[in-house]
């Protein structure tokens, strides 16, 4: 009798548990979905700026540069570790906007851009485009739209996608394909990848929650106040015991305000109980809702690597040498230097105001444990 020969396994498979075939017959482990890297352009321009307003660098034509400096070294530091497939850059529109238009109030208590900062996200856009980077301005909109409609892209297509910014707003966005990469004060040595299972221990609400939670809390930076005592902490406890606003609505119309009044005390209650709060949270939750059905060029179109040539040479019109850090951008491989601008980062820990620190909650990443994306 032949001697039985053991069979090849078939591609995909890995050894572990075995069958009487002596191989695993589990299902097929695929490569990851590729990764696309979606950037709030003017979020981080921002952030950049008055991280480095004392510096006032200036190119060789004396305009100001440290902002774009700021903003092309984020993204290049965030491919580093993340190692996307492809990079998107988004912008709020300059000339437009429908938020203003539905309510005219919005952002209208922002002072005028300092000249130096209008400048450098006036030629933001312009300078990516000639480094090759897949940008996007969309006509009336924002960059939370175009980060809103990446991610929905990006799913449709199969892909994963993280959305980098400084704001809060993202978090609404967030699900099991897409994680939010927030850069905080400190820069990108503080910036902390929040994904599905983290943002409960991070504002105690789930994804689906936020945009009721933001819409009760307000957002003063666009100048949308939310209902009187209803901070943090306040909102989140009143959706953990409901669900949702829709959901508390209804309690208070079907005699359901003493459930209300468990949850979050008779004074809160009865800012709730006032029609005007049902008119604010109407008004934030339209005006939070970032649009998911921008058209954006195909995924393709944003891949990387780019052109080191071309990304040296347009950068170099304003002063701007990276360098070896954009080795992950243009396809090439880590500089072996120990002066390398992307050095791996220490593990972030999550700080709740003044309290002593702790260690991360499950499904909050640090960038050095970028791999439990998946």
């Amino acid at each position: 009798m032949a001697p039985r020969t053991r069979p090849r396994p078939p591609p995909g498979y890995s050894r572990g548990l075995t069958s009487d075939t002596g191989w695993q017959t589990g299902r097929m482990a695929p490569a990851a979905p590729p990764l696309l890297l979606a950037v709030d352009g003017n979020s981080l321009l921002h952030r950049a700026y008055h991280a480095g307003s004392g510096d006032g660098w200036l190119d060789t034509d004396g305009r100001p540069m440290w902002a774009l400096h700021g903003l092309v070294g984020f993204i290049a530091r965030a491919a580093a570790h993340l190692r996307p497939a492809a990079v998107l850059v988004g912008f709020d529109c300059p000339e437009d906007s429908a938020r203003k238009r539905d309510y005219p109030g919005y952002k209208a208590h922002r002072p005028a851009k300092p000249a130096d900062l209008a400048e450098q996200i006036a030629d933001a856009p312009e300078l990516l485009r000639a480094a090759g980077v897949c940008v996007v301005v969309p006509p009336a909109y924002e960059a939370d739209d175009v980060l809103a409609s990446a991610a929905a892209a990006a799913r449709r297509d199969g892909w994963r996608s993280v959305l980098m910014t400084s704001d809060r707003d993202a978090f609404a966005l967030i699900d099991s394909s897409t994680s939010v990469l927030r850069v905080r004060n400190g820069g990108f040595a503080e910036a902390v990848l929040i994904d599905e299972a983290a943002l409960p221990g991070v504002c105690g609400v789930t994804p689906g929650q936020y945009r009721d939670f933001a819409a009760l809390r307000g957002d003063p930076s666009d100048n949308l106040p939310g209902v009187p005592r209803f901070g943090a902490t306040t909102a989140a406890r009143l959706l953990a015991s409901f669900g949702s606003v829709d959901a508390v609505w209804s309690a208070l119309d079907f005699h359901g305000t003493h459930l209300v009044r468990e949850a979050v005390g008779d004074l809160a209650t009865r800012h709730l109980s006032d029609p005007a709060a049902r008119e604010v949270v109407a008004r934030n939750r339209r005006l939070m809702r970032m649009r998911a059905d921008l058209e954006l060029p195909a995924l393709e179109a944003a891949r990387l690597p780019l052109s080191m040539a071309v990304m040296r040479r347009a950068l170099r019109a304003r002063a701007i040498t990276l360098g070896p850090s954009l080795w992950a951008l243009t396809g090439g491989t880590p500089p072996a230097d120990e002066t390398d601008p992307t050095p791996e980062l220490p593990r972030w820990v999550f700080r709740r105001g003044l309290a002593a620190p702790r260690a991360p909650i499950p499904g909050q990443l640090s960038l050095f444990g970028i791999e439990s994306l998946g």
